[in-house]
């Protein structure tokens, strides 16, 4: 036989197409794939939910800003919200509002010190809802670092599966090469194709984190300057009445 007949053969043999690459791959190889797969569609997931988040938080945003300038008052406000689930700049605002009514009903507490505890109390809830918008971003992050990394793994051990091949058949025809490098070398693609997005991704919704909570921390400052007036306005009442 002709061993030029024998490169069509072993040719035809192989499927080259990327399900044919992914089945005829080492086991550790398809392990890494299918890993690769499963992280790239979680950080889809996670992409989809925290822009769909981040655009729901900036329009809540937007309808408690026209209402809290609108002219309401503050206890109205207050008592149209303190029941509900808030986020964002409501639950900034219930927090603040919750600690300013325990000062002025009867608890005990210094009026002094108010305004250093609702500032510490903006403080908590500026941070407790950063933390939560940033909830599983750190997961992009990981991928984004680590995916190509991963992939290469499986790149490498394929190679080394290839090259045991080659050296079991003593053939170095391309046609017995090809296959296996191009099986191994799958695995790195996938890697960057769970790695770029998630890169990608990550640094935009952390831009948006980061716009978000200066939002939060320009309305604490401007919420907290309104309490502390109004703080000074009653210690300067009392202090008349008692005079």
């Amino acid at each position: 036989m002709n061993p030029a007949d024998a490169v069509p053969a072993v040719q035809t043999a192989h499927d080259m197409s990327l399900v044919g690459l992914f089945l005829n791959a080492h086991i550790v190889v398809k392990l890494v794939i299918v890993g690769l797969l499963a992280a790239s569609v979680w950080c889809w997931a996670i992409i989809v939910d925290k822009t769909l988040l981040f655009g729901r938080t900036r329009r809540a945003m937007d309808r408690f800003e026209e209402i809290f300038w609108s002219g309401q008052s503050l206890e109205e406000l207050y008592l149209n919200l303190q029941s509900r689930p808030n986020t964002g700049l409501a639950a900034v605002f219930v927090a603040a509002m919750r600690e300013w009514k325990r000062s002025f009903e009867g608890t005990g507490r210094s009026v002094a010190s108010l305004s250093q505890r609702i500032d510490k109390v903006l403080d908590v809830t500026i941070q407790r809802e950063v933390e939560r918008m940033q909830a599983r971003l750190l997961f992009l992050a990981s991928i984004g670092s680590a995916g190509p990394y991963i992939g290469l793994f499986g790149t490498v051990w394929g190679i080394m599966s290839s090259f045991t091949s080659i050296a079991a058949s003593k053939s170095t025809s391309l046609a017995v090469v090809a296959p296996g490098i191009a099986e191994a070398l799958f695995a790195t693609a996938i890697g960057l194709f769970a790695a770029i997005p998630a890169v990608l991704a990550y640094n935009k919704l952390q831009s948006q984190v980061t716009k978000l909570q200066s939002r939060l921390e320009g309305f604490a400052d401007e919420f907290s300057a309104i309490l502390s007036r109004q703080i000074d306005e009653r210690m300067h009442a009392h202090a008349a009445q008692a005079a």
